[in-house]
Protein backbone atom coordinates (compact mmCIF):
# COMPACT_ATOMS: atom_id res chain seq x y z
CA UNK A 1 0.00 0.00 0.00
CA UNK A 2 1.13 3.67 -0.92
CA UNK A 3 0.70 6.26 1.88
CA UNK A 4 0.41 9.77 0.71
CA UNK A 5 2.29 12.29 3.05
CA UNK A 6 1.91 16.03 3.30
CA UNK A 7 3.15 16.80 6.91
CA UNK A 8 7.28 16.66 7.74
CA UNK A 9 5.56 15.50 11.35
CA UNK A 10 4.94 11.77 9.89
CA UNK A 11 6.48 9.07 12.04
CA UNK A 12 7.89 8.22 9.03
CA UNK A 13 9.27 10.96 7.36
CA UNK A 14 10.74 12.02 10.61
CA UNK A 15 12.75 8.60 11.03
CA UNK A 16 13.98 9.11 7.17
CA UNK A 17 15.17 12.74 8.33
CA UNK A 18 16.60 11.18 11.08
CA UNK A 19 19.17 9.37 8.68
CA UNK A 20 21.09 12.21 8.27
CA UNK A 21 22.76 11.68 11.82
CA UNK A 22 24.91 8.68 12.53
CA UNK A 23 23.72 7.64 15.86
CA UNK A 24 20.08 7.35 14.31
CA UNK A 25 22.07 5.06 10.95
CA UNK A 26 22.96 3.18 13.63
CA UNK A 27 19.97 2.40 15.26
CA UNK A 28 17.84 1.86 12.68
CA UNK A 29 20.49 -0.01 10.73
CA UNK A 30 19.85 2.04 7.56
CA UNK A 31 21.40 4.73 5.07
CA UNK A 32 19.56 7.03 2.93
CA UNK A 33 20.32 7.20 -1.09
CA UNK A 34 18.79 9.48 -3.37
CA UNK A 35 17.91 9.86 -7.06
CA UNK A 36 15.96 8.09 -9.85
CA UNK A 37 19.01 6.80 -11.39
CA UNK A 38 21.21 6.03 -8.22
CA UNK A 39 18.02 4.07 -6.66
CA UNK A 40 17.38 2.48 -10.15
CA UNK A 41 21.09 1.69 -10.42
CA UNK A 42 20.57 0.14 -6.94
CA UNK A 43 17.58 -1.86 -7.48
CA UNK A 44 19.54 -3.86 -10.84
CA UNK A 45 21.95 -4.96 -8.19
CA UNK A 46 19.70 -6.43 -5.97
CA UNK A 47 19.16 -3.56 -3.45
CA UNK A 48 15.73 -3.29 -2.58
CA UNK A 49 14.53 -0.23 -0.51
CA UNK A 50 13.61 -0.81 2.91
CA UNK A 51 11.57 2.61 2.54
CA UNK A 52 10.71 4.69 -0.49
CA UNK A 53 9.55 7.92 -0.53
CA UNK A 54 8.61 9.38 -3.81
CA UNK A 55 7.20 13.03 -5.25
CA UNK A 56 3.58 12.26 -6.35
CA UNK A 57 4.63 14.12 -10.25
CA UNK A 58 6.75 11.55 -10.77
CA UNK A 59 4.19 8.69 -9.75
CA UNK A 60 3.61 7.80 -13.55
CA UNK A 61 7.02 7.44 -14.71
CA UNK A 62 8.40 3.88 -15.81
CA UNK A 63 11.21 3.71 -13.18
CA UNK A 64 9.29 5.03 -10.19
CA UNK A 65 7.06 2.37 -10.83
CA UNK A 66 9.58 -0.03 -10.63
CA UNK A 67 10.65 1.26 -7.52
CA UNK A 68 7.86 1.25 -5.77
CA UNK A 69 6.71 -2.55 -7.43
CA UNK A 70 10.39 -4.05 -6.11
CA UNK A 71 9.28 -2.47 -2.59
CA UNK A 72 5.83 -3.41 -1.91
CA UNK A 73 6.94 -6.89 -2.82
CA UNK A 74 9.74 -7.01 0.04
CA UNK A 75 6.76 -5.71 2.23
CA UNK A 76 8.57 -2.56 2.27
CA UNK A 77 6.77 1.03 2.88
CA UNK A 78 6.37 3.46 0.10
CA UNK A 79 5.54 7.06 0.74
CA UNK A 80 4.05 9.63 -1.89
CA UNK A 81 4.84 12.83 -1.24
CA UNK A 82 5.62 16.03 -2.06
CA UNK A 83 8.98 18.05 -3.94
CA UNK A 84 8.95 19.90 -1.08
CA UNK A 85 9.04 17.40 1.36
CA UNK A 86 11.54 15.68 -0.52
CA UNK A 87 13.83 19.09 -0.14
CA UNK A 88 13.32 18.61 3.35
CA UNK A 89 14.78 15.47 3.64
CA UNK A 90 17.41 15.60 1.54
CA UNK A 91 18.35 19.24 1.60
CA UNK A 92 18.71 19.45 -2.17
CA UNK A 93 16.77 22.79 -4.11
CA UNK A 94 16.25 21.02 -6.80
CA UNK A 95 15.41 17.69 -5.24
CA UNK A 96 14.96 14.39 -7.09
CA UNK A 97 11.92 12.36 -7.97
CA UNK A 98 13.08 9.78 -5.04
CA UNK A 99 14.73 8.91 -1.91
CA UNK A 100 15.09 5.46 -0.30
CA UNK A 101 16.43 3.91 2.74
CA UNK A 102 18.55 1.12 2.76
CA UNK A 103 19.89 -1.37 5.22
CA UNK A 104 23.09 -1.03 5.80
CA UNK A 105 25.13 -4.38 5.02
CA UNK A 106 28.03 -5.74 6.91
CA UNK A 107 31.20 -4.37 6.55
CA UNK A 108 33.40 -6.76 8.47
CA UNK A 109 36.81 -8.15 6.57
CA UNK A 110 35.29 -11.20 6.40
CA UNK A 111 33.08 -10.44 3.67
CA UNK A 112 36.14 -9.29 1.22
CA UNK A 113 36.45 -11.45 -1.39
CA UNK A 114 40.21 -10.45 -2.50
CA UNK A 115 40.02 -12.52 -5.42
CA UNK A 116 36.62 -11.00 -7.10
CA UNK A 117 38.76 -7.84 -7.93
CA UNK A 118 42.35 -7.02 -9.26
CA UNK A 119 42.63 -3.74 -7.11
CA UNK A 120 41.59 -2.69 -3.55
CA UNK A 121 41.77 0.61 -2.49
CA UNK A 122 42.72 0.83 1.37
CA UNK A 123 42.11 4.10 3.41
CA UNK A 124 43.77 5.53 6.50
CA UNK A 125 42.05 8.05 8.77
CA UNK A 126 40.03 9.46 5.80
CA UNK A 127 37.77 12.02 7.11
CA UNK A 128 36.14 13.66 4.11
CA UNK A 129 32.50 11.92 2.92
CA UNK A 130 32.85 13.37 -0.71
CA UNK A 131 36.47 11.95 -1.19
CA UNK A 132 35.36 8.77 0.37
CA UNK A 133 32.85 8.88 -2.98
CA UNK A 134 34.91 9.86 -5.03
CA UNK A 135 37.09 6.96 -4.27
CA UNK A 136 33.85 4.71 -4.25
CA UNK A 137 32.82 6.16 -8.22
CA UNK A 138 35.96 5.49 -9.61
CA UNK A 139 36.25 2.15 -8.17
CA UNK A 140 33.51 1.44 -10.02
CA UNK A 141 34.20 3.19 -12.80
CA UNK A 142 37.74 0.51 -12.98
CA UNK A 143 36.25 -2.46 -11.90
CA UNK A 144 38.27 -2.23 -8.51
CA UNK A 145 36.54 -4.05 -5.51
CA UNK A 146 36.13 -1.37 -3.31
CA UNK A 147 37.44 0.44 -0.48
CA UNK A 148 38.41 -0.49 2.94
CA UNK A 149 38.11 1.82 5.51
CA UNK A 150 40.56 2.03 8.61
CA UNK A 151 40.95 3.59 12.04
CA UNK A 152 38.70 6.60 12.25
CA UNK A 153 37.89 6.98 8.80
CA UNK A 154 34.28 8.60 8.48
CA UNK A 155 30.96 6.78 7.76
CA UNK A 156 30.70 5.39 4.35
CA UNK A 157 27.05 5.71 4.63
CA UNK A 158 26.29 9.53 5.49
CA UNK A 159 24.42 11.19 2.79
CA UNK A 160 27.43 13.22 1.64
CA UNK A 161 29.49 9.95 0.95
CA UNK A 162 26.47 8.05 -0.36
CA UNK A 163 25.76 10.78 -3.12
CA UNK A 164 29.29 11.89 -3.67
CA UNK A 165 29.38 7.79 -4.94
CA UNK A 166 26.81 8.13 -7.63
CA UNK A 167 25.69 4.83 -7.15
CA UNK A 168 29.46 3.00 -6.19
CA UNK A 169 28.33 2.95 -2.87
CA UNK A 170 25.79 -0.47 -4.45
CA UNK A 171 28.24 -1.67 -6.53
CA UNK A 172 31.49 -1.46 -4.79
CA UNK A 173 32.19 -3.38 -1.16
CA UNK A 174 33.00 -1.66 1.91
CA UNK A 175 34.99 -2.74 5.29
CA UNK A 176 35.74 -1.26 8.02
CA UNK A 177 38.39 -2.26 10.53
CA UNK A 178 41.74 -1.11 12.80
CA UNK A 179 44.97 -0.97 11.26
CA UNK A 180 46.30 -4.04 12.72
CA UNK A 181 43.23 -6.65 12.23
CA UNK A 182 43.65 -5.15 7.87
CA UNK A 183 47.34 -6.21 8.25
CA UNK A 184 46.66 -9.49 9.84
CA UNK A 185 43.80 -10.35 7.07
CA UNK A 186 46.23 -9.16 4.19
CA UNK A 187 48.90 -11.70 5.10
CA UNK A 188 46.69 -14.10 5.54
CA UNK A 189 46.27 -14.46 2.12
CA UNK A 190 47.13 -12.89 -1.58
CA UNK A 191 48.21 -9.47 -2.23
CA UNK A 192 50.28 -6.66 -2.39
CA UNK A 193 50.16 -3.66 -0.25
CA UNK A 194 51.19 -0.33 -2.19
CA UNK A 195 51.17 2.68 -0.40
CA UNK A 196 51.23 6.53 -1.77
CA UNK A 197 53.96 8.62 -0.09
CA UNK A 198 55.65 11.80 -0.70
CA UNK A 199 58.72 9.81 1.49
CA UNK A 200 60.53 7.40 2.35
CA UNK A 201 61.87 4.54 -0.41
CA UNK A 202 59.14 5.40 -2.86
CA UNK A 203 59.54 4.69 -6.74
CA UNK A 204 57.65 7.13 -9.68
CA UNK A 205 53.96 5.47 -9.77
CA UNK A 206 54.68 5.06 -13.39
CA UNK A 207 57.76 2.70 -12.90
CA UNK A 208 56.12 0.30 -10.10
CA UNK A 209 54.81 -3.10 -11.92
CA UNK A 210 51.15 -3.45 -10.12
CA UNK A 211 50.50 -7.51 -9.49
CA UNK A 212 47.14 -8.91 -8.63
CA UNK A 213 45.58 -8.36 -6.50
CA UNK A 214 46.80 -5.02 -5.65
CA UNK A 215 45.94 -3.17 -2.64
CA UNK A 216 46.32 0.80 -2.78
CA UNK A 217 46.86 2.54 0.55
CA UNK A 218 46.21 5.88 0.54
CA UNK A 219 46.65 8.32 3.78
CA UNK A 220 44.99 10.96 5.93
CA UNK A 221 44.26 14.34 3.92
CA UNK A 222 46.43 16.32 5.57
CA UNK A 223 49.10 13.76 7.30
CA UNK A 224 49.34 11.44 4.42
CA UNK A 225 50.42 7.72 5.51
CA UNK A 226 51.72 7.53 9.45
CA UNK A 227 55.13 5.74 9.30
CA UNK A 228 54.00 2.54 11.05
CA UNK A 229 51.65 1.65 7.88
CA UNK A 230 54.27 2.94 5.44
CA UNK A 231 56.87 0.64 6.70
CA UNK A 232 54.13 -2.44 6.51
CA UNK A 233 53.74 -1.60 2.75
CA UNK A 234 55.41 -3.84 0.12
CA UNK A 235 56.21 -0.88 -2.09
CA UNK A 236 55.61 2.66 -1.86
CA UNK A 237 55.05 4.84 -4.92
CA UNK A 238 54.90 8.34 -5.43
CA UNK A 239 52.93 11.16 -8.17
CA UNK A 240 55.59 13.67 -9.26
CA UNK A 241 54.45 17.34 -8.25
CA UNK A 242 56.20 19.87 -11.10
CA UNK A 243 54.34 22.94 -9.20
CA UNK A 244 53.91 24.71 -6.71
CA UNK A 245 51.64 22.27 -4.69
CA UNK A 246 53.06 19.33 -2.51
CA UNK A 247 50.23 17.23 -2.56
CA UNK A 248 47.11 15.73 -4.61
CA UNK A 249 43.31 15.67 -3.61
CA UNK A 250 43.58 12.48 -1.84
CA UNK A 251 40.41 10.98 -4.34
CA UNK A 252 42.35 12.28 -7.48
CA UNK A 253 45.38 10.73 -6.43
CA UNK A 254 43.76 7.54 -5.62
CA UNK A 255 42.04 7.81 -9.23
CA UNK A 256 45.51 8.42 -11.12
CA UNK A 257 46.83 5.23 -9.15
CA UNK A 258 43.72 3.13 -10.19
CA UNK A 259 44.20 4.29 -13.83
CA UNK A 260 47.80 3.55 -13.74
CA UNK A 261 47.35 -0.11 -12.47
CA UNK A 262 44.51 -0.81 -15.17
CA UNK A 263 46.74 0.22 -17.95
CA UNK A 264 48.73 -2.12 -17.09
CA UNK A 265 46.61 -5.01 -16.29
CA UNK A 266 44.65 -3.96 -19.56
CA UNK A 267 47.69 -2.19 -22.03
CA UNK A 268 45.41 -0.49 -24.87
Amino acid sequence: MITDITSPANPVFKSLKALADKKARREQQLFLAEGLRVCTEALATGHVPHTLIFAADAEDHPLTGALVTATLARRGTVLRATRDLLHRLTGKDNPGAVAAAYPIPDTGLAGIDRSAARLWVVAENLKDPGNLGTMLRTCDAVGAGGVILLDQSCDPFSLEAVRASMGGLFTRQVAQASGADFLAWLRSGPGSLVGAALSGSTVDYRSHPFTDPTFLFMGNEQSGLPAPYADACDALVKLPMKGTADSLNVAVATAVLLYAALAQFEPV
